[in-house]
């Protein structure tokens, strides 16, 4: 990473398999629109599943060729704590290299403390709303549901990850949120606005695009729900909604994903009506977007709802929680509705159920903006926070210079050598 250009230099670290599902393809998605977006990318990820953009030079940290240290063998913890050690050793040798470091949670402390030394800006991805708040809510749902979660599920409560994502907010220079839901929860936790850097995710514009084929206007509402079936989502409001609606006497609602085994016993009983169809674990999910008429979302917390901005793009309206990404705008690129809100949601679906000429303008609306928040365009935006973060730390370190420099050769001293 040299200054062979006038490209900012990014130090890229992700504790996970670059390219994999869910967040891994997040990341993913993200370092090729920065590439495009003109970063010059040094990413370090715990190991690869697919090819990045040539500009892009990847260093995994757990793996070497095709083999890989598998985080059974180590636990994850453990992974991301050896890979933020060996991330951390090696930006001690790229001092005067790097613009910018870009970290992930639970594998980003040493990482950060040592960029922080070496005075280099720093970010730190917040996939999710602040932990406290996503872990307590989550939590709360569970007990009023009655479904407990297993301690190792991702969204349980653990006291040592709330301990270990605490300590990176406090050592980043600033936290990185793809919504305005996600900026909120810190806010009310007492960070500054001024640290809180918004930028967004995109979706893959030639995966996900509309069908060609004209819909039938008098056959039956298709919903659809995609994402791991778990509490967090809300599927349990959603099924509710549907099931209030008279949209349920002959529409259908598809479900793409997996279950948690507690809550789909829980669930059961709607999960088996004949209108309701479990699709588990799918590859087809851009098609199954472009059949369905709607989206539902009612999550209970999220970083932003990478399936909201993929259905808009595949002309799937959606109907999210306020707990999703602002794009979903009420009225205008879909409808939403306050977190546990049944009642609305089910007056929603059958809003649309009944209004075909309403469904037909949001979709019509949700595709044009849908081209504007693609995964390059994301880069952009990101690029761009890059760049004001480096600014900003470069004009906090130049005012230091400067009051330093006017002070007399006695009040430089230490107070305790005077």
């Amino acid at each position: 990473m040299d200054r062979s250009d006038s490209r900012v230099r990014v130090l890229y670290s992700f504790p996970h398999r670059l390219g994999a599902d869910r967040i891994c393809y997040t990341a993913w998605e993200q370092v090729n629109g920065l590439a495009a977006a003109g970063a010059n990318l040094l990413v370090f990820a715990s190991s690869q599943a697919r090819p990045v953009a040539p500009s892009v030079t990847v260093r995994p940290t757990l793996a070497r060729g095709k083999f890989r240290i598998p985080y059974r063998v180590l636990g994850s913890m453990r992974a991301f704590a050896l890979h933020d050690r060996i991330v951390a050793h090696r930006l001690e040798k790229l001092v005067g290299k790097v613009d910018i470091v870009h970290t992930w949670p639970l594998g980003a402390i040493e990482t950060l403390k040592t960029a922080a030394r070496l005075g280099i800006p720093t970010v730190l991805e917040r996939p999710n709303a602040h932990t406290r708040f996503a872990m307590e809510v989550v939590q709360a749902e569970c007990e009023r549901l009655g479904v407990a979660l297993p301690p190792d599920h991702e969204h349980a409560y653990s006291a040592r990850k709330l301990e270990i994502e605490e300590a990176e907010y406090a050592l980043a220079t600033r936290l990185l949120c793809p919504a305005e839901f996600v900026v909120k929860t810190f806010l009310e936790r007492g960070f500054a606005r001024e640290r809180l850097a918004r930028h967004v995710y995109g979706f893959d514009e030639a995966v996900y695009h509309p069908s060609a084929e004209p819909r039938e206007p008098r056959r039956g509402l298709t919903a659809l729900f995609v994402g791991v079936c778990a509490v967090r989502k809300g599927l349990h409001f959603a099924l509710e909604a549907w099931l209030q609606s008279p949209a349920h006497r002959d529409g259908t609602f598809l479900i793409a994903g997996e279950f948690l085994p507690a809550y789909a016993e829980k669930l059961a009983p709607m999960l088996s009506h004949p209108s309701v169809r479990v699709l588990g674990h799918r590859n087809d999910v851009p098609e199954l977007m472009r059949k369905s008429d709607i989206l539902l979302l009612p999550s209970i917390e999220e970083g932003f709802g990478l399936v909201i901005t993929e259905a808009m793009g595949s002309g799937c309206v959606p109907l999210a929680s306020d707990a999703c990404t602002e794009l979903c705008s009420h009225m205008k690129t879909g409808l939403t509705h306050r977190v546990g809100d049944v009642a609305a949601l089910t007056q929603q679906i059958t809003l649309l159920h009944e209004d075909r000429a309403l469904l037909d303008t949001l979709r019509a609306e949700s595709l044009r903006t849908a081209r504007g928040v693609t995964w390059t365009a994301a880069g952009t935006t990101l690029f761009q926070v890059y760049r004001e973060t480096i600014a900003a730390q470069s004009e906090t370190s130049t005012e230091k210079q400067r009051w330093f420099a006017s002070m007399s050769p006695q009040e430089r001293q230490p107070a305790q050598s005077r």
